[in-house]
């Protein structure tokens, strides 16, 4: 049986834990009631995960608390400011208070909205992360960002708003469909891209047996990839510098979300940014070939998109002016300058963002 993990995160205003452990939704019950003295507690869901799990959280958590629910539609679409107002609506009329905590229970969406709610109704109430998708495992659920989307652009409403528990069963990787597999994988190659080359070295061999879903390389890679959002987050809570550098492969790829309407999923908007990315910082001097060849192969490898974007680029550079990362004007990109050890600039010549941009036509 693959062990289990324990991954502190020591942000104000109180540390709290990532616990890894294939098989923990069944304890979920006393895993929450060691987080909150609460009488109730809040599950937040949507379409796609509540007919698999919803009946069988709520069982787990109805040995210790009162269980009220909100089921969302699911989709990116949903992440609004009418489906914010679905979760005050369900849970303000059912006398909860300060102490009431909203549980997420499903991917980085449905995480998104749980903790942009709990951070405003009644001024903020505590929340818990259990992520069903490996995206939302090892990105969406650690960090304490949480948003909406507005028409001009993603997640440019939100707070921050730290959970006070985040509790992952990778056993629900086995039968996650093969896209929000593939999707999640995105975020774990840039983790390695930005902060482990080593670890990077492994993925060929990672991601082949995670496409196998062998359940001890899943709780493994979630793992890996907690930590190291775990100290980045830790390191610079607020994302003032050192954390922007999880936003590597972002600025493209949130640009390519908002303009193709979200028909692809975030996992592959990242991978087709990571390329765009790398192949500017190429461009710019910074990364050498073997590496930008390397991180091509590796995001092929995990079956995520390299090119083939049929989206007008006007529009895309059009959209990146909206970007919240956007600092003075001037567009900030995260960009390696080798496998391992990522930068900053904010000096880049519009037509080189372009030319980057343009490059994902292609094959």
């Amino acid at each position: 049986m693959p062990k289990s993990h324990l991954i502190n995160v020591n942000v104000a205003p109180a540390a709290y834990d990532v616990v890894v452990e294939p098989g923990i939704l069944a304890q979920l019950g006393e895993r929450a009631r060691q987080l909150s003295s609460a009488d109730k507690i809040c599950v937040v869901t949507d379409t796609n995960v509540a007919p698999r799990y919803l009946a069988r959280v709520a069982s787990a958590l109805q040995s210790h608390f009162e269980v009220l629910t909100c089921t969302l539609p699911a989709g990116e679409n949903h992440k609004t400011l009418a489906a914010i107002a679905q979760i005050y609506d369900a849970f303000l009329p059912r006398g909860i208070d300060r102490n009431t905590p909203l549980l997420a229970l499903g991917g980085g969406v449905i995480g998104d909205m749980t903790g942009f709610a709990a951070a405003t109704i009644l001024r903020g109430v505590p929340f818990i992360q259990v992520p069903t998708t490996l995206l939302a495992m090892v990105d969406a659920s650690v960090g304490g960002k949480t948003g909406i989307d507005h028409p001009c652009g993603k997640n440019l409403i939100g707070a921050f708003h730290q959970p006070i528990g985040v509790i992952i069963d990778p056993e629900v990787l086995l039968t996650l469909p093969r896209r929000e597999l593939v999707g999640g994988l995105a975020e774990c190659i840039k983790h390695d891209i930005i902060r482990d080359a080593e670890h990077f070295a492994a993925l060929p061999r990672l991601i082949a047996d995670s496409l196998k879903c062998h359940l001890d390389t899943l709780v493994a890679l979630v793992a890996h990839n907690v930590a190291i959002k775990a100290r980045v987050v830790e390191a610079d809570p607020f994302e003032k510098g050192e954390r922007a550098h999880l936003n590597f492969g972002h600025t493209f790829g949130h640009t390519i979300e908002k303009v193709s309407q979200y028909q692809y999923s975030h996992g592959e908007a990242v991978a087709l940014g990571m390329i765009a990315a790398a192949r500017l910082s190429n461009r710019l001097g910074l990364l050498p070939q073997n590496e930008l060849r390397a991180i091509e192969e590796v995001i092929a490898l995990a079956g995520l998109p390299r090119g083939g974007l049929d989206l007008d680029v006007d529009a895309c550079m059009q959209a990146m002016v909206y970007d919240k990362k956007v600092s003075g004007r001037k567009m900030r990109f995260v960009l390696p300058e080798r496998i391992g050890k990522a930068v900053i600039l904010d000096n880049v010549l519009p037509e080189h963002v372009r030319d980057a941009m343009i490059s994902l036509k292609g094959q």
